[in-house]
């Protein structure tokens, strides 16, 4: 397997970059272990691996709601540590993969937190960030909505009012963590669909996902981890392949390119240790 590639952008400095990180907990468990990897800005990238891989605590790790044991994480050059929460907060937004609890909002007030950053009061919101808000509800198609509580949403259509309180934050970093989990095929293509749109050459979007395959069909880049490792960086069409495959997932399988040159992955057999079939 060839060593991790670092991506910077044109002026040299990368939107992220995460050098020799580790976070491990009280048991010994190391969540992530030694990673280092570099994304320039105006990317869609995929972080993916199977559940438990350390994806989520990654996230976590950038955003800083998980301190780590060691290296650094730096976004536009600058480390994250010491940071205040409303400091990242104006460079990074946070989707997260479900709402534990909406404590009855309705989806112009959860669209509007996204705003919370850059209120110069406690308690008021400007003309300014309300047209933002409306006009963020009609691009991500639940300005109809925007009367209704969350709890009455769909999971469609409650990824997408996430998604728009995200954007709205204005960010140069965004975290999506498994934004396609509970949803159907539609669903997944369409919150796919809406954050490739998204993405803009002062703009990187870093979603955390198991689906390869959808990963390999809509990502410029991915960054492939196990068990807490980084295992590949760089162009899923350069980098994923049967033999990653079976070393990442323990799965046989098919790679390939269909009539329109997209990306696919077949899985074919678990080929674990603990495997039925071995």
């Amino acid at each position: 397997m060839d060593e991790p590639t670092i991506q910077q952008n044109s002026s040299g400095t990368p939107l992220l970059e995460v050098r020799h990180l580790s976070k491990y907990y009280d048991d010994g468990h190391h969540a992530v272990d030694d990673v280092s990897f570099s994304i320039p800005s105006g990317k869609l990238v995929g972080l993916i691996g199977h559940n438990g891989c350390g994806k989520t605590t990654m996230m976590r790790c950038i955003n800083r709601m998980h301190e780590f044991q060691g290296g650094d994480i730096l976004i536009d050059g600058e480390s994250v540590k010491g940071k205040t929460v409303g400091e990242i907060a104006k460079k990074v937004s946070n989707v997260p993969a479900e709402l534990r609890n909406s404590f009855g909002l309705t989806v112009f007030e959860t669209v509007m937190l996204g705003r919370y950053p850059y209120l110069k009061n406690m308690w008021w919101e400007t003309n300014e960030d309300e047209s933002m808000v409306m006009d963020t509800m009609k691009k991500f198609g639940v300005h109809h909505l925007m009367d209704k509580q969350l709890n009455m949403l769909s999971s469609g259509e409650m990824q997408r009012v996430l998604i728009a309180k995200a954007y709205v934050q204005e960010p140069r970093l965004m975290l999506v963590d498994e934004p396609t989990s509970h949803l159907d095929m539609k669903y997944k293509l369409n919150v796919m669909e809406y954050l490739r749109a998204m993405v803009k050459k002062d703009m990187t979007i870093l979603v955390a996902e198991h689906d390869i395959s959808l990963m390999a069909r809509y990502c410029d880049l991915c960054v492939i981890m196990k068990k807490g490792k980084l295992v590949a960086v760089g162009d899923p069409k350069k980098i994923i392949t049967e033999d990653l495959i079976k070393e990442v997932y323990e799965v046989s399988s098919s790679v390939g390119l269909d009539r329109d040159g997209e990306l696919y992955i077949l899985p074919k057999k678990y080929i674990g240790e603990d495997s039925a079939f071995r």
